[in-house]
């Protein structure tokens, strides 16, 4: 069932466990106030949003997200070459070509390794497979809930370090001196409080390393456990993409990856991100 929240349009939800679809807006359009602020109410209630068949330039992206904050700047690595607040998501090669690789595809919370980790993630699909190459999402307020009561207890007051440097050379890469120096571990509790709601989220993912205070490898195995239990069908939706889809989504309640089912090597991908400031979890 759709709700209308302005008379300028409506939220449907996309699936039983977050996500919802607006309906009516043109996003190269200034909000109002009271539109900015339903449709925030509507990011906080659903956790993401999909706005369709959306036109914007990266200048004209930078504008909608700086209605909702503070735009971060991306890694040295992934900064766009037109606008460093804008990053290119691509599988696509020097040569302008498919490269067979495809970002992202670990479950993460985007710059949790931040003093200040990222509110919100917008990303538009500019250029899409004809199938496959989904942006996956897992609820991780609906995966601290279904925890017992006692894990809960037990994992409250838990700190955990999260490291760009340590993310990387799990993924068989090297982060460069530039990047250690730019991203220093940075510690934020495992259970964080969503403000706006007073709920609580599991606060984890692919730059999560180990608990603070305790061995490396206990923590690890811990960290590993708890996103097995938070990626479960029924806390995740997968967004099919179609080109011009602009998704805005909520980083401090949500892991999320793209998915590798379709020919990278043959199909391009192209979407371009930009990413909200947040505050420090609490």
């Amino acid at each position: 069932m759709s709700l209308t929240l302005e008379r300028n349009f409506t939220a449907e939800p996309l699936s039983p466990v977050l996500g919802a679809s607006i309906v009516g807006l043109d996003l190269r359009e200034p909000f109002s106030p009271s539109t900015k602020r339903a449709v925030y109410d509507a990011f906080v209630q659903y956790h993401v949003l999909c706005f369709r068949d959306q036109q914007l330039d990266h200048d004209q992206q930078i504008a909608f997200s700086e209605q909702f904050g503070t735009l971060e700047r991306h890694m040295a690595m992934n900064r766009g070459t037109v606008h460093p607040l804008v990053h290119i998501v691509t599988n696509l090669g020097a040569d302008g070509k498919p490269s067979g690789k495809v970002a992202s595809t670990l479950w993460h919370s985007d710059k949790s390794f931040r003093p200040q980790p990222a509110l919100a993630t917008i990303l538009h699909a500019l250029v899409m497979p004809p199938d496959g190459g989904e942006t996956c999402f897992a609820n991780m307020i609906a995966a601290y809930e279904a925890l017992p009561e006692a894990e809960k207890a037990e994992l409250d007051g838990v700190r955990v370090v999260h490291s760009w440097e340590i993310s990387r050379a799990r993924a068989g890469a090297k982060a460069t001196p530039e990047e250690i120096a730019d991203a220093p571990p940075m510690t934020h509790p495992l259970v964080r409080t969503i403000p706006e709601s007073g709920r609580k989220a599991l606060f984890m993912g692919e730059h999560a390393s180990y608990f603070e205070g305790q061995p490396e490898e206990v923590g690890r195995v811990r960290l590993a456990k708890l996103v097995e239990h938070a990626v479960q069908e029924r806390f995740v939706y997968r967004h099919k993409w179609a080109r011009g889809d602009l998704l805005m989504w909520d980083n401090r309640c949500l892991l999320h990856r793209a998915n590798t089912n379709f020919d990278a090597a043959r199909f391009p991908r192209v979407l371009q991100r930009t990413c909200l400031r947040g505050s420090a979890p609490a």
